[in-house]
């Protein structure tokens, strides 16, 4: 019989299933017999033949102890055991009905509680050999009753009788297989109902949006794991929302919001912006809150964005590139030519113009090869002093010192020496445009982090970046130069990401208000 199915017709639970209700029945025949023993007479049974009727109950109190054991079940099996019983129930009745004046002594009625019993834990048409069983015992009662010549009863009272046995036992196994069906039915939609909380418990530990239900007061009911993530360490079950999210609390006193509005927050502890939903949970007032964070989505948004972008220019480039030949081999033709200011001035608007679009090409055309990684571990110092030579030869035109290597020797990094040289490119580059141009206005300094990691810093002594443009820096052709491509710290970032190393926007210093990025990278591959 499969799980959660009713049971076919004569099937009957397991033993274990069986023996509660039984040890039920064998307290009332316990009771019963030393009700006949103790205060038998009293009752006013036994009056046809004492002696039978005493023997009768001290041997029904006897096979009652003995049979009520544990062991007994665990000796002869459950099924014998009870075909044991209910034969001498009903046969040790049936003697004291006829030592204690026949049908009136209210044996009978006896006879039918043990059937009754007997079709609870029962097992299958053994019910209705018991209700024979029984049938024969009265009738035969009251056959010998005739034929001794003492007081009878009619036949036909004990015919229907004997009627009510049959109609009691199969009633009592027809409502014992209805119960074992109802229970079937419910351990297997409580084993259900186990696994589907085990699994939404599951799902709502592993997601990557953060979940807390929030009381009538603005007390944390629940939350998982990414919730506290977002909101930082002070969410707790039985804090209070105002003290871990006091923005979100404010959120939560204007009231709950439909399911596709969702309102910006941010973390006051983590420093996170979030969008969060609010909306009701159940009848107790609570409610559930989503919270998802907003720099997560939006790096998602310019992930997905710069993909097409990449595959749109990974196609066009070939077409590009050759148009971009020509023009460069036009203006150069016509510089050698001896032409006038206006045209020498067209002539270096197309040659700028056209480096730019060759620039933005293979700025975007790099985001393909972010995968591409191949961390090293890379000496720093010595590294920083090769891209400074590098760097050097390609500006000449600058006063010497103005960028200057402060990395101790005994520093490594695990970057791609190809990808850690274009972030520098891009970081020292943007440092170099809008430094003071004094000697050492641009400084490349590490240092180790206490975790083990390195960091990284780029820093140099100009104004520095404004506090309205510190969270776009990192956008995508988001940029301040009239000639660059928007896409150099993008980039970097980018890049450092497929290194397994994070590229931030620090916060100025006491001593200077500049631009300040780090990068925190591994220290072996």
């Amino acid at each position: 019989m499969s799980a959660g199915s009713a049971p076919l017709e004569g099937s009957f639970p397991p033993d274990d299933d069986r023996s509660q209700p039984l040890r039920y029945l064998n307290l009332f025949r316990l009771v019963l017999a030393g009700l006949f023993v103790v205060a038998g007479r009293a009752l006013q049974l036994g009056s046809d033949s004492p002696t039978l009727f005493f023997g009768a109950a001290f041997a029904y109190l006897a096979a009652v102890l003995i049979l009520g054991f544990p062991d007994a079940a665990r000796l002869l099996g459950m099924n014998r055991v009870v075909t044991l019983q209910v034969l001498v129930d009903i046969t040790l009745l049936t003697l004291i009905m006829w030592a204690s004046g026949g049908y009136r002594s209210g044996m009978p009625i006896l006879i039918l509680v043990a059937l009754a019993g007997a079709g609870l834990v029962g097992q299958g048409r053994m019910v209705l050999f018991y209700a024979s069983y029984a049938t024969l015992a009265v009738l035969l009662e009251n056959t010998l009753r005739l034929l001794s010549g003492r007081p009878l009863t009619d036949f036909f009272t004990v015919g229907v009788t004997c009627i009510g046995f049959f109609a009691i036992a199969q009633v009592a196994r027809l409502l014992a297989l209805r119960a074992i069906a109802n229970e079937n039915l419910a351990r297997q939609r409580g084993a259900d109902l186990a696994s589907q909380l085990r699994l939404n418990r599951q799902i709502i530990q592993d997601m990557q949006d953060g979940v807390l239900v929030v009381g009538e007061e603005g007390v944390v009911r629940h939350y998982n794991p990414q919730a506290a993530a977002l909101l930082g360490p002070a969410l707790q079950d039985g804090a209070v929302l105002a003290a871990c999210a006091p923005a979100l609390a404010r959120e939560l006193q204007r009231g709950t919001n439909s399911a596709d509005s969702a309102r910006r927050v941010r973390a006051e502890l983590t420093g996170k912006t979030l969008l969060a939903r609010l909306l009701p949970a159940g009848e107790a007032g609570e409610t559930l809150i989503y919270l998802e964070d907003y720099d997560r989505i939006h790096r998602q948004i310019q992930q997905v964005k710069l993909a097409a972008l990449g595959r749109l220019t990974a196609s066009i480039a070939h077409e590009i590139r050759n148009p971009l030949a020509s023009v460069y081999q036009a203006a150069e033709l016509l510089r050698d030519e001896k032409r006038s200011d206006m045209q020498a001035r067209l002539i270096r608007i197309i040659g700028n113009n056209a480096q730019r679009i060759d620039r933005l090409v293979g700025d975007v055309l790099a985001l393909g090869r972010r995968d591409e990684a191949l961390p090293e571990a890379l000496p720093l110092c010595d590294f920083v002093d090769e891209f400074l030579e590098e760097f050097a030869v390609a500006h000449a035109d600058d006063a010497p010192g103005i960028v200057v290597n402060r990395v101790g020797p005994e520093l490594q990094i695990a970057m791609d020496r190809t990808h850690l040289r274009q972030i520098l490119w891009n970081l020292v580059g943007n440092a170099r445009r809008h430094c003071s141009g004094q000697p050492a206005a641009v400084t490349i300094a590490a240092a180790p982090c206490d975790d083990g990691r390195v960091a990284l810093d780029v820093s140099d002594d100009g104004p520095g970046i404004p506090e309205e443009l510190r969270t776009q820096v990192f956008e995508p052709f988001f940029t301040t130069h009239s000639k660059g491509t928007g896409l150099g710290l993008y980039i970097a970032r980018e890049l450092a990401e497929a290194n397994g190393a994070v590229l931030e926007l620090c916060q100025p210093g006491v001593a200077s208000s500049g631009a300040h990025f780090r990068i925190i990278g591994r220290v072996k591959p």
